[in-house]
């Protein structure tokens, strides 16, 4: 299974901006989906999560300025940015666990996609 992120890019203080992460190959069923960040220096750390059920659980820092929502139609997620601040800058990536068409679990990993908040 693989998954496509897209959307980063260079935006000023308070702008905003949104994330895609698409998931293909042969899939059963996704999971979990979530956005991870690592700054330079840093470890990755989880910016937020949702379930196939619809739950949400968010990074304190993200909270209130963040949405992550998903389409399980078309296995696809999205990382809604508002009021960015430069601490948000980082490589984001997407991530999804769940079965694949042979009933074997899957947890993978999109490629990263680089988020610069500058003015």
């Amino acid at each position: 299974v693989q998954l496509q992120a897209s959307g980063g890019g260079l935006v000023q203080p308070g702008g905003s901006l949104r994330l895609s992460c698409a998931a293909s190959g042969s899939i059963f069923k996704v999971n979990d989906m979530g956005w991870y960040r690592q700054a330079p220096g840093k470890q990755r750390e989880l910016v937020a999560v949702v379930t196939s059920g619809g739950s949400i659980n968010y990074a304190d820092s993200v909270k209130g300025r963040f949405t992550i929502s998903r389409d399980n139609a078309k296995n696809t997620m999205y990382l809604q940015m508002n009021s960015l601040k430069p601490e948000d800058t980082a490589v984001y990536y997407c991530n999804a666990d769940g079965i694949k068409t042979d009933w074997r679990t899957f947890t993978s990993w999109g490629q990263g996609t680089q988020l610069t908040v500058s003015s």
